[in-house]
This record gives C-alpha cells, sequence and structure tokens, in this order.
C-alpha cells in the first residue's frame, strides 16, 4: 500500500484529496498544524469507512515540528505540500507590509522547501516518489502580464509572489531528480470555493482536490517539472510559467 503525506489537509481541498486517496487504497498522513484539528478529520474519514488514515501534527512554519513529523513516518512514496495561506486581501505593492510578505513566504514557500528536504530520503526508498506542490494560477507571470487573462486585475504583492517562487523552486527540484524516479510539479487546483476564499471561488473542493490527486498518482510515463491548471488551460492542462 502507497502511503501518502498531505500538509494542510484536516480541511478544505486538502480534505477532500485525503478522501479520494484513501479511496484508491493510499494510506495516508493528514498533516494538520493543530493536532486535534486533525484528528477530528481522521474521526470524519473513518465514518466513512476510510480507515487508513493517520493524523500527524505538523507546523511547515516550525522546524522542530517538521523534524518531529519526519520521525513518525518511515515510508513515504508521495508528498503533497497543500499548505498554504493568503496573507488577507488586498495586498497592494506599497501598501503591503515586508512582515506579512515575509509571514506568507514562510509558509508557502520555505515551507514547502523544509518540508520537502525532510522528507527526501524518506521518498527515495519509493520505487515511484512524487511531490506535488499545490501553486496558483496567480503565480503566472505570464498572465498576469496579459490584460486578456480573465484574473488579470487579481494581484497581490505576497500570495501571488509566494506561489511564482514555488513555481521557480518546483522547476529547479524536477530538474535536480530529473535522472531518478521521482516526478515533481505544481499544480493549481483553481479558483475553488473554500474558507481560504471566503467560499467565493466557482470550482468545487472535488474537482480541485480531483487535480492534485491526478498529479500525485501518475506512473513512469508521467510528467515531471511541469505547471499544470486546468484553470487556466482546460484543453491541455499546462499552465504558462
Amino acid at each position: 500500500m502507497k502511503k501518502v503525506l498531505i500538509t494542510g489537509a484536516n480541511k478544505s481541498i486538502g480534505f477532500e484529496a485525503t478522501r479520494q486517496l484513501l479511496k484508491q487504497g493510499y494510506f495516508v498522513y493528514l498533516g494538520a498544524r493543530d493536532l486535534a484539528k486533525g484528528e477530528e478529520a481522521v474521526a470524519k474519514l473513518k465514518t466513512e469507512g476510510l480507515i487508513n488514515v493517520k493524523a500527524i501534527q505538523i507546523d511547515v512554519t516550525n522546524p522542530a515540528s517538521i523534524e518531529a513529523a519526519s520521525k513518525q513516518i518511515d515510508s513515504l512514496d508521495v508528498l503533497i505540500n497543500n499548505a498554504g495561506i493568503s496573507g488577507g486581501i488586498p495586498q497592494t505593492a506599497l501598501a503591503t507590509t515586508t512582515d506579512t510578505i515575509r509571514e506568507v513566504f514562510d509558509t508557502n514557500f520555505f515551507g514547502v522547501i523544509n518540508v520537502t528536504k525532510a522528507f527526501l530520503d524518506t521518498l527515495k526508498k519509493s520505487a515511484e516518489p512524487r511531490i506535488v506542490n499545490v501553486t496558483s494560477g496567480l503565480g503566472s507571470l505570464t498572465l498576469h502580464a496579459d490584460p486578456s487573462w480573465k484574473y488579470y486585475k487579481v494581484k497581490s504583492a505576497a500570495y501571488g509572489p509566494s506561489k511564482s517562487a514555488l513555481n521557480a523552486y518546483t522547476i529547479v527540484l524536477a530538474y535536480e531528480l530529473q535522472d531518478t524516479a521521482f516526478k515533481v510539479n505544481a499544480v493549481d487546483p483553481g479558483y475553488t470555493a473554500t474558507d481560504f476564499n471566503h467560499h467565493s471561488g466557482p470550482g468545487t473542493v472535488e474537482d480541485a482536490a480531483a487535480r492534485v490527486v491526478k498529479y500525485a498518482t501518475i506512473d513512469q510515463n508521467g510528467p515531471t517539472g511541469g505547471f499544470f491548471s486546468d484553470d487556466n488551460n482546460p484543453e491541455t492542462g499546462v499552465s504558462p510559467w
């Protein structure tokens, strides 16, 4: 049975991705910053008959928490870096404080790096290791420079740049692991109605999670080093950087 760790998985897209992977026969470590909330999420899944799941306390901004989580998992096939924060809206270039930008980057960028490094050796033991970095279409510099893009006016000084940086890191990581069995991709789940955005998005958590799960479960012929977004390119799923 393949094993998955999903950060920020006690609610929304991470929780639904957990559910979908459990239904596909995976064992899931449900990562949550608050262990009590993680345990509540696990209990809910078990009422649905989905029992191969365990809550793991992991705060991606806390190195000690990451290290403690890594010591609890000795076998892992898939890492889904899902935990993220918005930093609040609006985020204008001139009014957003550097403290806010640092806070968002600490979770959305540096947190991903630290978690990935902590679990890389464990993932290397897998025959088919996969890493999915949950990003956003708002991280696409190409689209942000295109006035015809439907989200052109949705600019943010902290959140979008944190995802642009995450995309860049994904490229570098995939390149360094290109001669291994790893598949590393950045996946945009789309503008989804969750408490992250006050339930304002048009997409469902089911569809959003399915996009993430798709790249978490690709075989050896699947892509690596890509940025995928059905929301930005429904025909091919490939998003411009």
